[in-house]
């Protein structure tokens, strides 16, 4: 498994599961495999899968009409591997953050939290339990069907860029300047670039995380977007390291991201 600070999960949230399942598996090309009661509150979970793979890459789950009464919205969002949910939970309020939800067990699967940066984007902390034996085979990093980049739009870039370097060891990579926008700081761990750090839009009501998941070619995912009834809100745009992006929102309304090698 990858060390701590690497982002391990994805989860959507949405209020239609089969609809999200149908525009994903159009878009993406995952398959969705119904994994049973597996969450804290023993609600149905979706799992994403690459074919060829038995692992799976994301999640999904229905917004409860609680959540949703208490001003959810449909959404993606990422989980970090760290190796004690509870000091890790403990050191984010230190550290100016809030917890949304403190250590939570989910049997048989592992350990988690819900917490904010102290802007208000929020993550989960995850330890998952690990299951006797060789693990079956993961897909790598690239894959069409992986999640290739994570992207923080920050209330506040450096503020935030210290409080998650100082709470996972993430180190700064390229620094991309975009004028009037400011700066877009990569950021790293164990090497390995992770993703971005921008300041968010003033249009953008809080700062966020968004998730680049990858596909064959962005143009014909543009076309499947469209097709099934999404949006394209920005892009597609080349960026460095040879990739094209574009950034939409799926039928539900979560926001969602896509980038490929070649358009």
């Amino acid at each position: 498994m990858a060390g701590e600070g690497n982002f391990i999960w994805y989860e959507l949230m949405t209020t239609d599961t089969a609809a999200a399942a149908t525009f994903y598996g159009a878009v993406v090309g995952w398959t969705s495999d119904k994994a049973g009661n597996t969450t804290a509150g023993g609600m149905d979970y979706t799992l994403f899968k690459i074919p060829g793979f038995e692992m799976g890459t994301a999640g999904m789950m229905a917004l409860t009409p609680e959540m949703r009464a208490g001003g959810a919205q449909p959404a993606w969002i990422g989980y970090v591997f760290v190796k004690d949910v509870d000091a890790k939970t403990q050191e984010v309020k230190a550290r100016g953050g809030a917890v949304h939800m403190g250590p939570t067990d989910i049997p048989g699967i592992g350990r988690f939290s819900v917490i904010a940066d102290p802007h208000g984007a929020i993550l989960y902390l995850f330890k998952p339990n690990m299951p006797d034996g060789p693990m079956p085979e993961m897909p790598k990093p690239g894959l069409s069907g992986t999640v290739g980049w994570n992207e923080l739009y920050a209330g506040n870039l450096d503020e935030a860029f210290d409080f998650y370097s100082g709470l996972f060891g993430w180190t700064k990579s390229m620094a991309v300047p975009m004028g009037d926008m400011g700066v877009y700081q990569v950021f790293a761990n164990e090497g390995r670039d992770l993703g971005g750090m921008m300041r968010k839009f003033d249009q953008m009501p809080v700062p966020f995380w968004n998730y680049y998941i990858t596909v064959d070619a962005i143009d014909a995912a543009v076309e499947r977007v469209k097709a099934h009834g999404g949006s394209i809100t920005n892009g597609p745009h080349p960026v460095p390291g040879d990739a094209w992006i574009v950034q939409g929102m799926d039928p539900q309304g979560a926001m969602f991201a896509l980038t490929a090698g070649k358009r």
